[in-house]
């Protein structure tokens, strides 16, 4: 579903870093705003966390869709084969 237009993007408040540093989050739903362009961001999928900078093209989207909760899978045959 998507947020009602009365009540605005959910931005999430983020804590101060040096200039260069990485922000550590947890908030996969926070919207990306203008001020968030050629910043790194590190959120955290469950599991760890994943470097994400931010790009204009990314503008009003979420933090969580650019740091993936699952691997990829791929199939590999067994070679324990009895001969």
């Amino acid at each position: 579903m998507v947020r009602a237009m009365w009540k605005g993007p959910f931005i999430v408040p983020l804590p101060k870093v040096a200039p260069g540093e990485a922000i550590q989050t947890t908030a996969r739903s926070a919207t990306i705003t203008p001020g968030h362009i050629n910043k790194r961001f590190l959120v955290h999928t469950g599991n760890c966390y994943v470097p994400v900078v931010v790009t204009e093209q990314m503008v009003g989207r979420k933090l969580g869709e650019f740091a993936f909760t699952r691997k990829a899978f791929s199939f590999r045959k067994k070679d324990d084969k009895k001969r």
